[in-house]
């Protein structure tokens, strides 16, 4: 008799992980000043649902990850960064600002706006 194989846990309440990728989305989404009503409409979901996944109330389905990382200007992988492994590697300000900057410009959709910010931007480069 061949031996039985594991079962999945039958449960979807979230993880660890989920509980990272919840409190990253937060903590992203507030770094930028970007509100959850904005956040909510730009991936198309309501902003009682995005709270639910912010909270890890609800799991985030892979299929929304692409486009939450983009909403918010950054890669897949950086829902999936820990905190924890922020402070270990001892981000500076200078870094946390420039990741900033580019979820900033990464909202910004007519060709005019990203123009005078570029124009800005190397006026004020030292």
């Amino acid at each position: 008799m061949p031996p039985k194989k594991a079962k999945a846990p039958a449960s979807r309440s979230p993880n660890d992980l989920d509980r990272i990728v919840g409190s990253n989305i937060r903590a992203l989404r507030q770094s930028q000043n970007i509100t959850l009503q904005a956040l909510a409409t730009e991936i198309g979901v309501s902003h009682q649902q995005l709270q639910k996944y912010e909270t890890s109330a609800n799991r985030l389905s892979a299929g929304m990850l692409p486009i939450v990382a983009e909403a918010l200007g950054v890669e897949v992988s950086d829902l999936y960064f820990n905190e924890q492994c922020a402070k270990s590697d001892q981000h500076d300000e200078a870094a946390r600002l420039r990741k900033e900057c580019e979820g900033v410009i990464q909202r910004v959709k007519s060709k005019e706006v990203l123009a005078s910010m570029a124009r800005v931007l190397r006026a004020m480069a030292v």
